[in-house]
């Protein structure tokens, strides 16, 4: 496919940026910015992979370029799956990541299974109507402190323990090695050499 033009379907300048180092050795990545896409889809999935489709279809509809879209969170196994797709407005409307992370801290007060995941789903929807849906996760633990200053959202908490390190302590190449998107992501490239190859 060489370096065909792909939209990220993100206004997540984090996001975006991650995405981009992952995606631009074969593609050449754009912005809803880039594009003057300045609105957003309500998500209204119950899934990772439900929101990661409706923003897809949104964006595909407003550029008419082949675009990509991830919805992505953290379940915690003692929550019940919380925040799940709520994660990045756990905290409520206003939430930012601070009250994010407060909430969540406050939940797992007392609590020892401190069992974590990162959740990518990542779809990408093509003007011809092919798609394809690819999910990474990267297993880990919540910390009772923050630790780092690297990276966005709840990674100073989210401690991946054959690391040694929580997400905040990466840098980002390290990060981009073994997140949840960064396997969303291989998973993706593997099915869309298939699709070329169809």
């Amino acid at each position: 496919m060489g370096t065909a033009k792909i939209l990220i379907a993100s206004n997540n300048p984090d996001k975006i940026k991650e995405m981009k180092a992952i995606l631009s050795d074969n593609f050449e990545p754009v912005s809803l910015k880039d594009e003057k896409i300045f609105s957003d889809p309500e998500e209204t999935g119950k899934t990772f992979e439900e929101n990661s489709e409706i923003k897809a279809k949104f964006a595909l509809e407003k550029s008419g370029l082949p675009t990509i879209a991830d919805d992505s969170g953290l379940y915690v196994y003692a929550l019940n799956g919380e925040p799940g797709v709520y994660s990045a407005r756990y905290s409520g409307e206003n939430a930012t990541t601070e009250k994010n992370n407060e909430k969540l801290l406050k939940k797992l007060e007392g609590v020892r299974d401190r069992r974590a995941k990162f959740v990518s789903a990542v779809t990408m929807l093509f003007p011809d109507g092919r798609k394809i849906v690819a999910v990474g996760e990267c297993y880990g633990e919540i910390l009772e402190t923050p630790r780092g200053k690297n990276g966005f959202g709840y990674d100073p908490l989210f401690y991946v323990p054959e690391t040694g390190k929580t997400f905040a302590e990466m840098t980002a190449e390290e990060k981009n090695k073994i997140s949840h998107r960064a396997k969303a992501l291989a998973l993706f490239e593997e099915r869309l050499k298939n699709i070329d190859n169809d």
